[in-house]
């Protein structure tokens, strides 16, 4: 693709972001995309094939982006892995509690498309929950954590009840006591972890 199609498509995608999360999918029209991002609407379709390809398009922009935020936040936060997962919660908190939260992208596209299990969007939806858990796990396993398949669903679970709970109530003590129990959870299973005898630990991590 030449480099000026390139930037038109990336232009395309910032708008229909900006307008997706605002006011939601169903509300946008692909009209109002293609004035947003300053094209016409055949520009659009030299694009994008319809609309349902372009709210894919902007689900699968965010999920890198989403992805590495959450792991800037796991790094920044200082002390023990419990810990860091409490940091996750607590990051998401804060910026839950933004005047322009909407509450999470991902969830709320899948919502609105509930009555069309196959449409792209929702797959890409879904395959950012996926790796979000697999980039947990990881995590887990690097701490030699036996049920870290288990343990990244709960974890993801807490964090996405969080984020729907956040976005009902607008109360970030809810985050909080989602981030609490997450750090429990890993509490216990570190425990688990540290009453296996000798050599188990790297035996965990050498199959994962």
């Amino acid at each position: 693709m030449p480099r000026s199609a390139d930037s038109t498509r990336i232009r395309i995608i910032t708008a229909a972001t900006r307008l997706f999360y605002d006011e939601g999918i169903r509300a946008v029209s692909v009209d109002a995309v293609a004035e947003k991002a300053g094209v016409t609407k055949k520009t659009l379709y030299y694009h994008f094939r319809g609309k349902d390809e372009l709210i894919a398009a902007y689900l699968q922009s965010r999920d890198q982006p989403t992805l590495d935020l959450y792991a800037r936040w796991f790094a920044e936060t200082q002390g023990s892995l419990a810990d860091k997962v409490r940091g996750l919660f607590a990051k998401f908190g804060e910026a839950a509690s933004h005047p322009r939260w909407r509450g999470c992208g991902f969830l709320r596209t899948v919502a609105e498309l509930a009555n069309a299990p196959g449409h792209p969007a929702v797959k890409a939806g879904a395959a950012h929950k996926k790796r979000f858990e697999q980039w947990l796990g990881g995590i887990f396993a690097e701490h030699g954590i036996d049920d870290r398949v288990e343990l990244a669903r709960e974890i993801m679970l807490l964090l996405d009840g969080a984020a729907t709970v956040m976005l009902i109530h607008h109360d970030a003590a809810y985050v909080k006591a989602a981030g609490d129990l997450a750090g429990t959870l890993v509490e216990a299973a570190s425990r688990r972890k540290a009453d296996r005898p000798p050599g188990a630990v790297l035996r965990a991590v050498r199959s994962s």
